[in-house]
């Protein structure tokens, strides 16, 4: 992706609310040596390394003029394609050849972010940019590359059909078309998100599983019933913008979702996610009208909120696993306590590597609160307003 907010590379904006519920750049290779791959030279994720592994054996593969015809056509077609459809339906060699590596990478992915072996195909291949389409349809046989998820890359490494290493500048957008392997963040973060509700709601820290409070009087319940009945009120999110950041031109688009948290009437931490998925581009205004906080769901009026970014390398069981040890350690002490640095110290360290994927955090949003809000760290905004969800 050419922005680290075009759903780029996502991890995403997390919320956490009441706390509420991402060849003129070619560097040819010296002759004769070998070229190491990045994985050879520095530490990487192991999605990045599965991404990079995928894209040396698609690299070699295109010397078979047939599947690289079908590769090309594929690629031409769509914006994102599953390699694992593309590979079972190939006729070519060098295609077929492919099917066990695309399927042991797929299962990789799956295992290191968390998910189960029975997510699917998520390796994905796309061309770089638009701008390569006429060289690509033309017939220049392409480089391959994996996707970046580091938003400082200075250069990007992809590779030829002999395998060997061409250093691209990450800045700039080469002429020679370049193929990119991904994953599909949007499926992975769907299945991941369920990972984490499942795992929430088996401690008792989702609002879906909430239980019902027994020291609760009957007029108060009768109470609750009754508003509920009627509706609820909810913050809704009417605009939200993320600024820009400088991201390699390499790097694919993200997936932003929200963990929303509070305090339940039962007084234990309550957790929902919100996803965001309309949240394409850095430096953009959007208007979803999408309701961020149900306030139903909480005791206190007051919410947090911590906004982040899934790049591909979040491992949701982790993550889903580190929330629920830390929030389950705050009780309610009769007054509402901020929860923005509890979720941001429950992330675990391998989230802050390769990525700036904490994005932003609002403090204090209340049943009330409306207009802009400026994010603690200055790097986005929200508008909101109150509104009540009637029942038919």
């Amino acid at each position: 992706m050419s922005t680290r907010f075009t759903r780029r590379h996502a991890t995403a904006l997390a919320l956490s609310a009441v706390t509420v519920a991402a060849l003129q750049g070619v560097a040819s290779p010296t002759a004769g040596a070998s070229q190491p791959s990045p994985s050879d030279a520095a530490p990487v994720s192991a999605v990045g390394l599965v991404e990079d592994r995928t894209a040396r054996a698609i690299a070699t593969s295109l010397d078979d003029q047939r599947w690289r015809a079908q590769i090309r056509s594929a690629a031409l077609a769509s914006d994102q394609v599953d390699l694992r459809a593309l590979t079972d339906r190939a006729t070519a060699k060098a295609g077929q050849a492919l099917k066990s590596t695309v399927a042991k990478g797929d299962q990789r992915i799956a295992a290191a972010k968390g998910l189960s072996a029975d997510t699917g195909s998520l390796l994905r291949l796309r061309l770089a940019a638009d701008s390569m389409r006429g060289a690509l349809t033309a017939g220049t046989v392409p480089l391959v590359a994996a996707a970046s998820t580091d938003d400082d890359a200075e250069t990007i490494t992809a590779y030829d059909s002999r395998g060997r290493a061409h250093t691209l500048d990450a800045r700039k957008t080469p002429d020679r078309p370049v193929y990119v392997v991904d994953i599909d963040v949007t499926k992975a973060m769907a299945a991941g998100l369920g990972v984490v509700d499942k795992e929430l709601a088996k401690h008792g820290l989702s609002s879906a599983e909430a239980p019902k409070v027994s020291g609760a009087s009957e007029g108060s319940r009768a109470s609750g019933n009754r508003a509920a009945a009627a509706g609820f009120w909810t913050s809704r999110l009417d605009s939200v913008y993320l600024s820009s950041d400088e991201e390699p031109w390499v790097s694919g688009d993200a997936e932003i979702f929200s963990i929303v948290s509070g305090f339940g009437f039962d007084g234990k931490v309550r957790v929902d996610t919100v996803t965001l998925p309309y949240l394409d581009n850095d430096g953009t205004t959007y208007y979803p009208n999408q309701v961020l906080v149900n306030w139903s769901s909480y005791k206190y009026n007051l919410a947090d909120v911590v906004m982040m970014e899934d790049d591909g390398d979040t491992n949701y069981q982790a993550l889903a696993k580190a929330i629920a040890d830390i929030l389950l350690t705050i009780t309610d002490q009769g007054a509402y306590i901020p929860l923005v640095n509890a979720i941001l110290d429950a992330i675990p360290a391998s989230w802050w590597t390769n990525d700036p994927d904490y994005v932003d955090s609002w403090y204090t949003l209340g049943k009330d609160s409306s207009g802009r809000l400026n994010g603690a760290r200055g790097n986005g905004w929200m508008t909101i307003s109150p509104y009540f969800v009637e029942q038919f």
